[in-house]
């Protein structure tokens, strides 16, 4: 068992941030001993008044801009990295945050596998993350759980592998505004059309990185790999924390795509995302398909929460982060998680 707290830094205080905060006040073990974000009605001001949570710790947090500083002075254990969706985006933050020692956990989409989209890129991390002795993993609800990492898990108890459908229905409402941006919620069907010619709505990030990291489980390899994204118009007024779509504009995307890999098995993915799926009469869900030996049918509904989800599994992945050998890691790569449900301190090995 390890004696002192875990020190967090957390690099980004919007919807995923802030919950993660909220969940690591109310375990045992850890210590937020930093938190940066560049929002001007933030800074300066005690994490635990913006959450109108108590303070269990000993010390009060207060928001400041400058990661650097926060770093040298905290020595943090681990930065959880709530910023950007994409691996070459998030790559200077991880570079500066790898150079100075520091464990890492990121949201980005992509960084559930980068090697998909950014395979130069993610030998740079591994190899950098290496020389520091560090780790480096990107996790979320989706990509990271939902539609690769459960399905990988329920081919454990499959012999023969033929083909599979995975589908998640969810809601976009937990997340926040920049997740919005990309989804294209409360753009006109003109605006959409015209940012997505020229690749301006990102839509749902991860299905290439989810086929890829079930493609590497099952030891083979994506050949084929095509989606297709289309908006999601509403038929009355919906608004969440962070979005709002009125009557006759997008409230979200439908995602799909086929991949087929080196053994010409192929996986069926589908993904529609809207705020407030409830009001059209949407009921959300998760589903995954395996055809083989034997025949794998899975559902849950409603489906796992996105906002609780992706907080949850990058907290509950820091244990096997501080546990795990340095380098770029997937979620492949690492114990399953599971919740942590007693002192955090207990499931990190002795150095």
């Amino acid at each position: 068992m390890r004696n002192e707290l875990v020190k967090v830094v957390i690099w980004g205080f919007g919807a995923m941030g802030s919950g993660m905060a909220k969940m690591i006040s109310i375990k045992t073990g850890f210590d937020i001993v930093g938190v940066c974000d560049s929002y001007e009605l933030y800074l300066g001001k005690s994490i635990y008044d913006i959450l109108k949570i108590n303070n269990p710790q000993s010390h009060d947090v207060y928001v400041r801009d400058d990661i650097e500083a926060i770093i040298k002075e905290q020595n943090p254990d681990i930065v959880l990295l709530a910023t950007d969706s994409f691996s070459k985006k998030a790559y200077p933050k991880i570079k500066l945050l790898i150079e100075n020692g520091c464990n890492i956990i990121s949201t980005a989409e992509e960084m559930a596998y980068p090697y998909a989209s950014e395979p130069d890129i993610s030998k740079l991390m591994n190899e950098l993350a290496k020389k520091h002795r560090v780790t480096v993993l990107g996790t979320g609800v989706n990509p990271g759980m939902m539609m690769d990492l459960l399905a990988i898990t329920l081919t454990g108890v499959m012999t023969e592998v033929k083909d599979m459908n995975i589908s998640r229905v969810n809601s976009l409402s937990p997340f926040g505004k920049t997740v919005m941006e990309e989804q294209g919620v409360g753009f006109t069907l003109k605006d959409f059309q015209d940012k997505s010619l020229h690749n301006e709505i990102a839509g749902h990030v991860g299905f290439k990185e989810s086929s890829n990291m079930i493609a590497h489980a099952l030891g083979l390899s994506v050949n084929k790999f095509s989606q297709t994204m289309n908006p999601i118009i509403t038929q009355v007024d919906r608004k969440s924390s962070y979005g709002f779509a009125k009557k006759g504009d997008v409230c979200g995307v439908d995602m799909q795509s086929i991949i087929q890999l080196s053994n010409h098995t192929t996986i069926h993915m589908h993904h529609p995302q809207q705020i407030e799926p409830h009001l059209a009469g949407v009921k959300t869900g998760d589903y995954i398909t395996i055809h083989g030996t034997p025949e794998i049918n899975m559902s849950i509904t409603p489906e796992v929460d996105g906002g609780i989800g992706t907080i949850a599994i990058c907290v509950n992945m820091i244990p096997h982060v501080l546990n795990s050998k340095p380098g770029l890691k997937t979620m492949i790569d690492l114990p399953v998680p599971r919740a942590i449900m007693g002192d955090v301190r207990l499931l990190i090995d002795e150095e």
